[in-house]
């Protein structure tokens, strides 16, 4: 049992999950609002043993030196690796700091998110950004069945939606670090990144955050007529030629968050379809989260114990 928790801003965990938190500690402090600075952050923490966070606070070694207690770090929220986290997960393992996040948790709205954008693309269904008609792509309403889409990160979340754009008829080839054996079993092609963009007509990029991969030369191989999805935390692209792309013919884009776009200025081309919006923050993917911040949290005072 920790001898004081604290959580340093809102954790979008459920009641049931908070509740339970107290199990953990002789004094459980959870904040409701976000820290303003730095300073606000180490007065939270405090002499506090554990910390929990979420996305949007930054953890880095200048509130980590000024908070000598602390032997315990839970993410609230998504971790792939160091580089992308927001905690300053190398100085804290130097200093025998315990840090667990969690994956997989929001992942379900997400590939509902882009069967159902790529659905109302190819249909027609709906309005363009700027408050036009959506005409079909084609100029016919056209189904999924035949499309060819290419998946840029066969991860967990990449993974699930190649199967359901699969499920739907797609044909589907991926780029990832290496083929994978599951992947080849369902018939998806594993390509060059070049092959997967000049190939296919939907590209959907599931990388980790601040993992880019299109740089001009991927831009002008990809060429026009596409559909660019993008599903990660940040852009996977550089901005310049991607801002050259848009411009260059009838490219559309889609984005759920600000964050995964880049920059608010794009917003004004009526081609970039943002819905400003975590497609992934539903009551099951918070369910999900709640769960498996508790399992980390058993997980590690059940080792502390039987040391």
């Amino acid at each position: 049992m920790f001898k004081r928790l604290v959580g340093i801003e809102p954790l979008e965990l459920i009641p049931t999950a908070n509740l339970k938190l107290e199990s953990f500690a002789e004094t459980l402090i959870l904040y409701t609002d976000q820290p303003s600075s730095v300073d606000e952050i180490v007065e939270r923490i405090g002499d506090a043993d554990a910390v929990l966070l979420s996305h949007r606070t930054n953890l880095g070694r200048n509130v980590l030196e000024r908070c000598p207690n602390v032997k315990y770090i839970g993410m609230c929220c998504s971790l792939y690796s160091p580089e992308s986290a927001n905690v300053d997960i190398n100085y804290a393992n130097s200093r025998g700091i315990t840090v667990k996040g969690v994956r997989d948790y929001g992942d379900e709205g997400v590939v509902e998110y882009v069967i159902s954008e790529l659905v109302r693309c190819l249909h027609g269904f709906g309005n363009t950004p700027d408050g036009k008609p959506r005409k079909p792509w084609d100029g016919i309403p056209r189904e999924i069945t035949g499309i060819k889409a290419g998946i840029i990160g066969l991860g967990k979340s990449g993974g699930m939606i190649a199967d359901a754009l699969h499920f739907f008829g797609a044909e589907i080839s991926y780029f990832a670090r290496s083929e994978k054996e599951a992947a080849k079993a369902k018939g998806y092609e594993f390509l060059s990144l070049q092959e997967l963009l000049l190939k296919n007509e939907v590209i959907i990029t599931c990388l980790n955050k601040n993992t880019i991969l299109l740089h001009e030369t991927e831009f002008e191989i990809l060429g026009n007529r596409k559909i660019l999805f993008n599903t990660g935390l940040s852009p996977a692209w550089d901005a310049k030629p991607f801002e050259k792309w848009l411009n260059s013919g009838s490219n559309l884009v889609y984005c759920d968050t600000l964050g995964a776009l880049g920059d608010e200025k794009l917003l004004k081309y009526s081609n970039v379809n943002c819905l400003q919006v975590s497609t992934g923050r539903t009551q099951q993917a918070f369910r999900r989260l709640s769960e498996k911040v508790l399992a980390n949290l058993r997980e590690y005072t059940k080792k502390q114990l039987a040391k």
